[in-house]
């Protein structure tokens, strides 16, 4: 359904009450009734602490919850002298619907800077609205990503693809593109306005790479602000993830088709501007049920082997093949196979022609399995250390990067035979 706003009528009358705003703090929500209320205190105190001489409005997006969390929401007290928005958006569902409507807020009022939090943050603290907002209102950047401390096994989307590919393709060194925890400036928050994403399938799990590519390639102002651990409703990927991972890959592949002019040319890697300092509190555990990973990426095999072997290069399938035959103490998929596995991907991708969602479903057991080689590689590390593979396999990504244009502009696989096979899926 097409819709002009994700403002409803009510919500747009709070707002010409509230009239002006210099800074807007954004909580997208959908039923978060036991970490809500410690995500807006957190923000009022930050915003108490370090921006009283600005007038700020927290504004809580809510998905339609069917718990409590638009009630504790409500009856939050703020500090002095600082608004409060709470409403359900209107549109489809999605975070990115949610940010729609933050955004709609922020241009409304006028505000300078716009920040967003997750809200199921239990980690947050007052300091993270300075780390994320000096950089927009104190030294004009227009971007600003999160850099946490995090639990090894916790963002294996991240670690094992996003970054990967955002640094390689991009030539920005991002540690969390999809980090959830932004701020952005009064000029990337009009021009994400006018973008036309609102109504797409982007507007769901996809909506923070695509917030993180758009303000690269449009060539604003980005920089990352350190805030520590992050302790958070952290998801196994073994049961949780995959819906997630479709939609982030999708995305990822699309933005790549549709800025292809901008990064065809980029080779290496440049750092960002960093802000603060990293936390050095221990991150929680997050349990992961390894063999349902081990047995996801097995089951990949046996089912679509056939294909596999169609879209990727020989040396490839042979690892795979390799890997599925090993039992779970020894698995592994190589750092190498992944980074080929990946490109070859994002080449058979650009070149598919319908269907593509069948394509991402076919890779998901692949990330399984990279998860789960990932895991018995830095099983006997701590988090510190398992960073220094994570960025290793980055590395590897960006050399290679000729393997990606090699296998964009000449995949392996196109014939009607495959096509008719994946269709049938």
């Amino acid at each position: 359904m097409k819709y002009g706003s994700a403002l409803r009528p009510y919500t747009l009358k709070r707002l010409e009450e509230i009239e002006k705003a210099d800074v807007v703090v954004g909580i997208p929500c959908y039923n978060n009734e036991r970490t809500i209320a410690h995500v807006m205190r957190m923000v009022s105190h930050g915003l108490h602490d370090y921006y009283r001489d600005m007038r700020p409005l927290i504004v809580i997006s809510d998905g339609g919850s069917t718990d409590d969390t638009r009630d504790v929401a409500k009856e939050f007290q703020l500090k002095p002298w600082q608004e409060k928005l709470v409403s359900i958006y209107r549109g489809r569902g999605g975070k990115g619907t949610a940010l729609r409507m933050i955004f709609e807020a922020a241009r409304a009022v006028g505000a300078k800077a716009c920040m967003v939090v997750d809200s199921d943050l239990r980690s947050i603290t007052n300091l993270w609205v300075k780390n994320l907002l000096a950089p927009v209102i104190d030294h004009g950047c227009d971007f600003v990503a999160p850099i946490y401390n995090r639990y090894k096994y916790d963002g294996t989307i991240t670690n094992n693809i996003v970054y990967n590919l955002c640094q390689a393709v991009y030539g920005k060194k991002v540690r969390q593109p999809i980090g959830g925890d932004f701020a952005f400036s009064r000029d990337l928050v009009h021009f994400y306005m006018e973008q036309d994403v609102w109504d797409t399938d982007v507007a769901r799990f996809g909506i923070d790479i695509w917030l993180t590519v758009r303000a690269i390639t449009e060539n604003f102002s980005i920089c990352q602000a350190h805030l520590g651990t992050k302790i958070h409703d952290a998801k196994d990927p073994s049961e949780h993830l995959g819906p997630m991972f479709r939609q982030v890959v999708s995305t990822l592949f699309q933005l790549m088709e549709e800025s292809e002019p901008y990064w065809r040319s980029i080779s290496g890697v440049a750092q960002v501007p960093t802000f603060g300092e990293p936390g050095a509190e221990s991150p929680d555990p997050v349990e992961v049920n390894f063999e349902k990973l081990v047995g996801s990426f097995k089951f990949g095999l046996e089912h679509f082997g056939t294909l596999w072997k169609e879209i990727f290069c020989d040396d490839c399938y042979d690892a795979l093949c390799a890997a599925a035959s090993m039992d779970s103490a020894r698995f592994r998929l190589p750092m190498d196979t992944w980074v080929r596995v990946l490109y070859e991907l994002a080449g058979t991708y650009h070149n598919w022609p319908a269907n593509r969602r069948r394509l991402i479903d076919l890779m998901t057991p692949l990330y399984y399995g990279r998860v789960a080689s990932f895991i018995n590689e830095t099983r006997n590390m701590d988090s510190g250390q398992a960073e220094a593979v994570v960025e290793e396999q980055a590395e590897l990504f960006v050399e290679a990067k000729d393997y990606l244009l090699a296998t964009w502009d000449n995949p392996k696989v196109c014939s009607e035979t495959f096509q008719h096979g994946a269709e049938n899926l």
